[in-house]
């Protein structure tokens, strides 16, 4: 019978669930770490968690009967999942069952500082009676920023517009339609929503493009007297600039509930006019934690009673041996997904994927879905699993479909990816060599043939003579090795058409060599690519 160690406090209803499963035993033991937790969890095949206990790479050293965590919240950072994934074990999560609640607090605290109500409280405790002092602002007819447009960012919108504010939002992924249909006006990148927003929140994850998103330079773009509100991930908010901003006047509140190192006892805002913080109570419901622990609980019970995987984010809900079967091509679809992500221009509104040859024989559906996997990555703070790519997808509004073509063209099977945004359609095509080298054989329909690893250099020019020697100096100029080019166009005689080359760097391409490439007369466009080995996968993938 299969034994499930609860590691975390958990609600009620969810340990009730444990209790009525009647072919899995349970135990509660909280509060374990170091050498305790790691032989604990080598008597157990499933392990609930919240954010409390941390699984790391030395825990799961020598384990060999644990095969399930599930994580009662959103955020796996306290789990290495990378390790976890190498022993096998599968890793999931409860997305959905804290966002009315993390929304919910992240509006009262930008209610909380449109009204002063903590220092005017703070008054009436210390024996004053300041009306005057503490004058507030109304909502209604303000513009607020909102930076993410996940499942909070979305919940946060509709509490917008029920308050009669206009809403700006920023989400690479989110679809023109998507953003007619929530009723937001939908920017191009951050920079562009500061100087028109009085209120700011952040609901994404943190990340090497979130990381600093709003520093001295982007508080410097905003309007006098602007708000800022952040549940999401510590770090997003440069603290020091907000001080700074705050003492300069520029900043007319900050209200935090997220800090890069928490527990946090001592930050730079706390004590300040003007600033709200509490200690990452966004999730702090009874009702937001009764969802999160009735559905980790379920994710264990199904996973050991009926064997099914539900929102992994290690692991594709698929057998072993029908991942063996597709690897290869999930591989080359993924590979097409983080690609596409890196040079398509503006807020993607479909992607058609298209299916030729020998490949329609497989699922592609499944294809399909690593292709959104790889789409999404950079987007995101933690690996993105077959399933929760769909939802993500979906959840932005980017429609997504397929076609397929049975019949055998020059190669034996291709995957194309086209995608749409508002500014331009991209199209990408990939085919496996051997069982597992994936290759780009065109882009926008010229043909080529390009490796889909490492560092890589796109750029579209009219094909005329001179053109590969300029490049050529160029990285030699800057001391960037070119390991490899590849060179398509038109099919024609004759040069003087539309060509595309790419090139794969043994390093990134600094910026001064891309400026100095679009400085050539003959070249249009260039698109700098940062791509895996080619022997690392998502964990999911094995």
């Amino acid at each position: 019978m299969p034994k499930i160690i609860v590691l975390d406090p958990l609600s009620e209803d969810g340990l009730k669930l444990l209790d009525a499963a009647a072919t899995i035993d349970y135990e509660e033991r909280i509060g374990l770490k170091g050498d305790d937790l790691r032989k604990t969890l080598q008597d157990f095949d499933g392990a609930i968690c919240r954010s409390g206990v941390k699984i790391t790479a030395d825990i799961l050293e020598g384990n060999t009967r644990l095969k399930a965590i599930a994580r009662a919240g959103v955020g796996v950072d306290n789990i290495d999942v990378a390790a976890a994934s190498k022993r096998g074990i599968v890793v999931m999560n409860t997305p959905g069952g804290n966002t009315l609640s993390t929304a919910e607090h992240a509006w009262t605290l930008l209610m909380a500082l449109s009204r002063n109500i903590h220092a005017a409280y703070q008054g009436l405790v210390e024996g004053r009676w300041d009306r005057k002092k503490f004058m507030g602002t109304q909502i209604s007819g303000k513009a607020l920023g909102v930076v993410g447009m996940g499942r909070i960012g979305q919940a946060i919108t509709k509490f917008a517009k029920a308050f009669e504010m206009k809403v700006y939002a920023f989400d690479p992924f989110l679809s023109p339609q998507k953003a007619q249909e929530l009723g937001v006006t939908a920017v191009k990148d951050v920079h562009e929503m500061l100087p028109l927003v009085d209120y700011l929140t952040v609901h994404t994850p943190l990340t090497d493009a979130t990381r600093g998103l709003i520093g001295k330079k982007e508080i410097a773009l905003l309007k006098k007297g602007v708000r800022l509100i952040n549940c999401a991930r510590g770090g997003i908010y440069d603290i020091d600039a907000l001080a700074e901003g705050l003492e300069s006047g520029q900043i007319g509140g900050v209200a935090l509930d997220v800090y890069e190192n928490e527990p946090c006892t001592d930050n730079p805002l706390f004590g300040k006019p003007n600033v709200i913080c509490t200690p990452h109570l966004g999730a702090s419901t009874e009702e937001a934690q009764t969802n999160v622990a009735v559905e980790a609980a379920e994710l264990l019970i199904d996973f050991f009673t009926t064997n099914t995987i539900r929102q992994a984010v290690n692991f594709a809900a698929l057998d072993a041996e029908t991942l063996k079967g597709l690897r290869g091509y999930l591989n080359v679809a993924y590979r097409l997904g983080l690609m596409s992500s890196q040079i398509i221009k503006g807020s993607p509104k479909s992607v058609r994927m298209k299916y030729k040859g020998e490949v329609c024989k497989k699922d592609t559906s499944l294809l399909s879905l690593s292709f959104a996997a790889g789409f999404l990555a950079a987007a995101m703070s933690q690996e993105i699993g077959l399933v929760s790519a769909g939802a993500l997808l979906k959840e932005r509004g980017i429609e997504m479909v397929e076609e397929r073509a049975a019949e055998v063209g020059d190669f034996s099977s291709t995957i194309t990816a086209e995608i749409t945004t508002e500014l331009v359609t991209v199209s990408l095509t990939g085919t496996l060599f051997g069982s597992n080298m994936p290759r780009l054989i065109a882009k926008d329909g010229l043909r080529l043939e390009s490796y889909l690893d490492g560092n890589l250099l796109i750029f579209e020019h009219t094909d005329v003579p001179g053109v590969i020697g300029t490049v050529g100096n160029v990285f030699a100029k800057h001391r960037v090795n070119i390991a490899h080019m590849t060179l398509g166009r038109e099919k024609q005689e004759q040069g003087g058409g539309p060509a595309v080359g790419v090139l794969s760097l043994d390093s990134t391409p600094p910026a001064e060599a891309i400026k100095e490439l679009l400085k050539i007369e003959t070249i249009q466009k260039t698109y700098a690519v940062t791509l895996p080995p080619s022997n690392a996968f998502p964990s999911w993938m094995g």
